[in-house]
């Protein structure tokens, strides 16, 4: 499904009026409608004798609310409208919906005079639940202090909140929060989900999202100006490889992890065993010669290749065996557990320019990068970088925080500046790739904070691209299953015991939902 920046909702709802001939009035009548269909959802399915609570703003979200009040008032609710601004400052549709309200007898509080706040504290003590219609989608900034004082009484209130279009606070376009933000069970968000609903800070107060059908042009709702893609089910499974009856290993691709040194062994099998539960041929594990028997004995599905070393990490010497080695194999996996030795470093930016095949560079792969990021203009062949904040800070050369705060826009122009797919993790992880498009996961939680957990998603990443997968919807499905197997083992285990090597446990049942 395509995400939508508030410019650009404006843009098709302009288009739907103009090109379309759909009255404004009419969408937001629709929009009112589902709103009232979500309420009822919510209430059992009969609003009659239940008390509800609109808080009503000046703009045409103000309009959604006062739609929703007069459907929710002839089902047989007791609905009170209060309003955070001037009646008087609503125009347009919204307008004519005040007016209607009215003319049905029904009162208006006008919250937003000295004594609204009390009026608000007697509303919100009886009220069943409330509907948020304060705000929209053109929302910038800090809500005022009179207004963030309702918002903070609607937060306390203990009754459930169902937003119009998004949660009243929070930024359309980043999913910052600055200040106070209504915190919804649920929000009905018209035509297509809004940026800032699906990353980090905005999904923690639209709830359920539900995204409705107020009847938008389906031509317009598909434009390929529209570049982000929220990841579901849906898509993810279409992308799956299919896998025939008379293939053989050979056909799911041959990949070799450089990984590993002396103390971090365990990161380079957590990858090769993940690699090979998503559905990898054949995986090969190059690492240093000391670690060679460990190894060998734990996963015996995966090959070994020891490799020359210095200090117990791969050495300048093991050059020459990678090179040879590559023109057997379909898919290069490099950097979990390397080390950062100046001889593993070396051996990283010598080696990259002189891959000829599909190429996923993680942790101390990336760690080298950053000391060279003139490098990646030398990668030939198609590469994933899978940073985490951390990581990716480093290779910009700025803070972490800064790394958050613009995490959408860094990681579409790194992907465009590096010509690669980046990947960076995180609650709602991004995967952008270099033609623009980007991905948002939708998978994960807070349990896969956890030790290894990143050696799992490359391992998930590389066996997908040995099976045919582009490099770019391998990394973004990668990321899907990687969460939807960590979601499925939280279900079972918790979130504050889970172990990466469990992830990798529930891969097969990620899977196999998907291909069913």
């Amino acid at each position: 499904m395509r995400v939508a920046t508030a410019a650009e909702m404006r843009e098709i709802d302009r288009k739907a009026m103009d090109k379309y001939g759909i009255p404004g009035i009419v969408l937001m009548e629709n929009a009112g409608r589902r709103v009232v269909e979500a309420v009822c959802r919510h209430l059992g399915g009969d609003v009659k004798g239940k008390v509800i609570t609109v808080f009503v703003g000046k703009g045409n979200n103000g309009g959604d609310g006062l739609v929703v009040a007069r459907h929710l008032l002839n089902m047989g609710a007791d609905v009170r409208v209060l309003m955070v601004a001037d009646p008087e400052h609503l125009k347009g549709d919204a307008a004519v919906n005040l007016d209607i309200w009215r003319k049905m007898g029904q009162k208006i509080y006008p919250i937003y005079k000295p004594n609204g706040i009390n009026l608000v504290k007697v509303s919100l003590m009886s009220t069943d639940l409330i509907v948020d219609a304060i705000f929209g989608t053109g929302f910038r900034g800090t809500v005022n202090e009179k207004i963030g004082r309702v918002i903070q009484l609607i937060n306390a209130s203990g009754a459930p909140v169902i937003s119009v279009d998004i949660p009243s606070g929070l930024e359309a376009d980043t999913g910052r929060i600055g200040g106070q933000c209504v915190k919804a069970a649920a929000t009905v968000t018209f035509g297509l989900p809004k940026l800032g609903m699906v990353l980090e800070q905005g999904v923690s107060v639209t709830g359920r999202m539900e995204v409705a059908d107020i009847s938008l042009p389906k031509p317009l709702l598909s434009d390929t100006r529209i570049k982000r893609w929220l990841l579901s089910r849906e898509v993810v499974s279409r992308w799956l490889p299919k896998r025939q009856a008379d293939a053989h290993k050979g056909d799911f691709g041959r990949v070799l992890i450089v990984a590993g040194s002396v103390g971090m062994g365990g990161a380079a099998m957590l990858t090769a065993r993940a690699c090979l539960k998503s559905g990898a041929g054949l995986v090969t594990l190059a690492i240093p010669e000391p670690l060679h028997d460990a190894v060998a004995g734990r996963i015996p599905e995966v090959m070994t290749l020891p490799l020359p070393h210095a200090g117990g990490a791969l050495s300048m010497e093991a050059l020459n065996a990678l090179l040879e080695k590559q023109q057997k194999i379909d898919v290069l996996a490099i950097g979990p557990g390397l080390s950062q030795s100046d001889e593993t470093v070396k051996l990283v930016l010598e080696l990259l320019p002189q891959v000829t095949v599909p190429t996923v560079i993680d942790a101390d792969g990336l760690n080298a990068l950053a000391r060279d990021t003139a490098v990646l203009e030398k990668i030939k062949a198609p590469a994933v970088l899978t940073p985490h904040p951390g990581e990716m800070a480093r290779m910009l050369e700025m803070t972490v925080q800064e790394v958050q705060d613009n995490r959408v826009m860094l990681t579409q122009q790194c992907a465009e500046d590096w010509d690669c797919t980046v990947l960076l993790k995180g609650p709602r992880t991004l995967v952008a790739d270099p033609a623009g498009e980007l991905y948002i996961n939708s998978t994960g939680n807070s349990g896969m904070a956890t030790a290894g957990s990143g050696d799992v998603l490359t391992g998930i990443i590389s066996g997908l691209i040995a099976q045919g997968m582009e490099v770019s919807r391998a990394a973004a499905a990668g990321a899907y299953i990687h969460g939807l197997a960590g979601d499925l083992a939280c279900e079972q285990l918790g979130s504050h015991s889970l172990l990466a090597g469990e992830i990798i446990d529930y891969l097969p049942q990620s899977i196999k939902r998907l291909a069913r």
